[in-house]
């Protein structure tokens, strides 16, 4: 079993129907033995129904070959979970599905097949997608990307006015929406709320406990830290919002919370908040995360202590962050995102952290701007922003 999960409108179906069949037909796979039902055409309604589903797929089947079968909006048919599994059995189908709303993106269904299925991620366009799209790697391009994001359709328009009503129109009716159909949230304006609270708080610890006093001191709000809680896991499901956990690096261990939590898209964020708080510093910490985890990277926000001297000469104990602690296998690296890093003074406090670190792997501090790519003194590789988004698996695999 094959299930594409992403936001909504990051095309999986023309991955499955256009890529993936264009892919078929070039290894000479004939196309009576390609499966294909978009269960959200109205012309396929009766097929919604698991039984038709069922009878109309094995009608199309023999023992000859292999065959493929594609279900698009699969969430759309009734007990679809049974009807999938009615599929494993049969050893020469090979199926794939894909769904477009929270129903189907939830973990449920990832769960429901475990060890029996594969998950195929499909997110925004990275820059590089972007920037090779358009033949265009400059700094305005960076500039364009981290205002409005990746999803496909806003990068194929041209019009501003019509690419920010695009992202307005797709948070409000179309995530928000499915989150509210799919959970029964009766507080809109609660949830709305919160979803403005984590755009204005992006790149930022945070907790339920945390959001909960913001509630309730500015909105003058009730809402309980579990209704928050459970919001906040809406979100995630829905692919809108992603957490990031606090590892202390030198104890080896995760801590609890707070958290940081990142938009999958930046457009969808910046629209959110009426492309008001536009700031460099945290979009580019959330540009650099999209793209580590797009590059297969499992990312932690880590953090170190260590012991300072204050005015009395007494010892006191710091703490001391690491935007992103970077583990794939083996494999791991530590990240600073640094906007700049035009005085001494922000270059101490960028390096801080990474001074404490001194284990044998890889430690980077990713600048925007032109200055080039070198290793100072230290061993530490300060990475021009522009270098990395060209080619991300160079500098995670080692690669100078």
């Amino acid at each position: 079993m094959k299930m594409i999960t992403g936001m909504r409108r990051c095309c999986k179906l023309y991955l499955l129907f256009t890529l993936f069949k264009k892919y078929l037909f070039e290894q000479w796979v004939k196309e009576d033995h390609t499966i294909g039902v978009n269960l959200e055409n109205r012309l396929n309604k009766s097929l919604r129904n698991p039984d038709a589903l069922l009878q109309y797929i094995h009608g199309h089947l023999s023992s000859d070959g292999q065959y493929y079968v594609m279900l698009d909006e699969v969430q759309m048919v009734s007990e679809f979970e049974d009807v999938l599994n009615s599929f494993l059995s049969i050893s020469n189908v090979d199926v794939f599905v894909t769904g477009s709303n929270a129903k189907f993106l939830s973990k449920d269904v990832i769960t429901e097949f475990r060890g029996r299925g594969d998950e195929i991620h499909v997110r925004p366009l990275t820059f590089k997608e972007v920037a090779d799209f358009r033949g265009d790697y400059s700094q305005e391009l960076i500039r364009e990307y981290m205002l409005y994001g990746g999803l496909p359709q806003v990068i194929l328009e041209k019009d501003v006015n019509k690419k920010i009503n695009y992202l307005e129109q797709q948070m409000e009716h179309t995530y928000l929406r499915d989150i509210k159909e799919r959970y029964g949230v009766r507080q809109d304006s609660d949830l709305a709320e919160l979803v403005n609270i984590m755009a204005s708080c992006v790149g930022g610890l945070t907790n339920p406990p945390k959001i909960a006093d913001t509630f309730k001191s500015v909105k003058q709000s009730s809402i309980s830290v579990d209704t928050i809680r459970l919001y906040l896991e809406y979100m995630e499901d829905a692919f809108v919002l992603e957490r990031a956990t606090r590892y202390d690096i030198k104890g080896r261990k995760y801590i609890d919370s707070p958290f940081k939590y990142y938009f999958e898209d930046l457009g969808l964020r910046n629209a959110r908040l009426g492309f008001r708080q536009i700031e460099p510093t945290h979009m580019m910490e959330n540009m650099l995360y999209n793209e580590l985890r797009t590059v297969g990277m499992k990312v932690d926000v880590g953090q170190v202590f260590t012991e300072v001297k204050n005015v009395e000469g007494t010892r006191k104990r710091k703490t001391l962050e690491v935007d992103f602690v970077c583990n794939r296998g083996y494999e791991r690296v530590y990240i600073q995102s640094a906007y700049a890093m035009e005085t001494e003074e922000k270059r101490d406090q960028e390096l801080a952290s990474l001074r404490k670190l001194r284990d044998g792997f890889r430690r980077i501090v990713i600048v925007n701007g032109f200055q080039p790519t070198y290793m100072n003194d230290e061993g530490v590789y300060i990475v021009n922003l522009m270098d990395f988004l060209r080619e991300p698996e160079r500098f995670m695999e080692g690669g100078t």
